[in-house]
């Protein structure tokens, strides 16, 4: 019995890091655009939150991302200061799927886009509100 209590703790402790991390995922996650905290976030908080988001990724101030500006909070891969030619891959995708009008820039009117397509990707009841759990299971469907 005192094995099972010693290994019971042991793996308590190695959990501990992990779950810690989940919840400040979770907190900096679709959540982070809870304002009023009632458990879900709605079109208006979401817009809300997109809006300001777009605003700390403009650097400079011009009312649009460049592709450096957009990823230049994203860590790179493993410990390298450049990101991998898969993740820059990704990157240079995701830009161009952004930037609609193909002028080289994305505008806070194509952010806010892509921002509306991600909430009613996660709004799976269609009820106009959203959550960590409801995006956990859109992100999970094909």
């Amino acid at each position: 019995m005192p094995k099972l209590v010693l290994l019971t703790a042991a793996l308590l402790g190695l959990a501990a890091p992990a779950l810690a991390q989940q919840s400040r995922n979770n907190a900096s996650g679709v959540m982070r655009y809870d304002t009023n905290k009632d458990g879900a976030v709605d079109r208006d908080e979401w817009n809300t939150g997109q809006e300001a988001r777009f605003k700390r990724l403009d650097t400079n101030g011009d009312g649009k991302l460049s592709q450096d500006e957009l990823f230049a909070r994203t860590p790179a891969a493993g410990n390298s200061i450049l990101p991998s030619d898969r993740q820059a891959s990704r990157q240079s995708s995701y830009f161009q799927r952004l930037d609609t009008d193909k002028d080289g820039v994305v505008t806070l009117t194509e952010f806010i886009a892509q921002g509306e397509r991600n909430f009613l990707r996660c709004d799976l009841d269609k009820n106009g509100r959203i959550d960590a759990a409801e995006c956990r299971q859109a992100l999970q469907r094909k």
